[in-house]
């Protein structure tokens, strides 16, 4: 006798894994986990910091974003977009 079993792919997103994973610690009596991402999103952040410490101790120039905004401090420019300052 065969029996054929049909395998379903259940596709679950983060935040939903993450659901499942504390509602089982929840029902284990468990500590939750932890939130998923933070750890990345930490670790983005120190890279960020790092590379601009690099900079500044290379004596490069700031660009982007720092760069635009020391021009619009330095030339006392206030608001941003014709808005007025502090909206």
């Amino acid at each position: 006798m065969t029996i054929e079993m049909m395998s379903e792919v259940v596709v679950m997103t983060v935040t939903q894994q993450y659901a499942l994973d504390v509602y089982r610690a929840a029902q284990r009596g468990e500590a939750a986990p932890p939130a998923p991402l933070l750890d990345e999103a930490a670790a983005v952040r120190e890279l960020r910091d790092y590379r601009r410490f690099r900079a500044v101790v290379a004596e490069r120039p700031a660009r982007g974003r720092i760069r635009a905004a020391l021009a619009r401090r330095l030339s006392g420019h206030r608001g941003h977009r014709g808005h007025a300052a502090g909206c």
